[in-house]
């Protein structure tokens, strides 16, 4: 049993808007099947078979605050003419200069036009194969740990645990890797930016919820009501969601 991670979900007041900045960004489509706009590449499937790791803009009443979420996106380049390029052409999307205290670094620190932070990173060989989005990177206390939990939570596999960074990555070896790096600080809003997991066909999501609950995840009350996915938080309560597979 494991879970994949098929969307980054962001919260946004205007989610059709910061939906289209980000398919814009990636170079891939946006699609608005309901209240929330799914970005992913283009005419590819979605449900019940995503085929990469897309974004879910997901409305919400409130603006975000002036705290650096704990999730940001990494963007990947092939070059430094690639990257100033991509810097520029954001820019010229609504991104805008964002300072989190990063100092004098050869990636670039952005904010979409909501204010989420994300990096465009200077070309790195590693990234060479992941598509658009490079990582998805969460800031955390104790990234051993993160490891271990989140290892048994998906079928990703550990490429590096230390004391100041965990890295995972599809068994596949294709798409984005998740990064947990040691920061400074701990949380004190809800998280404007998160994972959705998903069980694999023919697996129980009730199932797999007891298991996250087992390895130390908690429910979570974000007002969701009534909803086919359960919201849970890892054991530094970072939010997360287990969606319901399609029929």
């Amino acid at each position: 049993m494991a879970l994949r991670p098929v969307q980054v979900n962001i919260k946004a007041l205007d989610a059709s808007a910061v939906g289209r900045f980000w398919a814009e960004a990636l170079g891939w489509s946006a699609y608005s099947p309901g209240v929330t706009t799914y970005v992913g590449p283009a005419g590819g499937p979605v449900w019940p078979a995503p085929v990469a790791v897309g974004i879910d803009v997901v409305p919400v009443p409130g603006p975000k605050t002036a705290t650096k979420n704990r999730v940001h996106l990494d963007l990947a380049t092939t070059s430094a003419a690639h990257q100033a390029e991509l810097v520029a052409r954001l820019q010229t999307l609504g991104a805008t200069p964002a300072d989190v205290g990063q100092g004098n670094v050869p990636w670039t620190v952005l904010a979409d036009p909501e204010g989420n932070e994300f990096c465009v990173l200077e070309p790195r060989e590693i990234y060479r194969d992941t598509g658009p989005i490079a990582a998805v990177v969460v800031d955390c206390a104790d990234p051993r740990a993160m490891a271990r939990f989140w290892g048994e939570a998906m079928d990703w596999t550990p490429h590096e645990v230390t004391d100041d960074q965990a890295v995972l990555r599809s068994a596949k070896g294709a798409g984005p890797y998740l990064e947990f790096l040691r920061t400074p600080g701990v949380q004190t809003v809800p998280d404007r930016v998160h994972l959705d997991l998903l069980p694999y066909p023919g697996d129980d999501k009730a199932a797999e919820v007891a298991r996250l609950r087992a390895l130390g995840a908690t429910d979570l009350d974000l007002g969701q009501g009534d909803v086919p996915w359960t919201c849970l938080a890892d054991p530094e309560g970072h939010e997360f969601c287990v969606l319901a597979p399609s029929p």
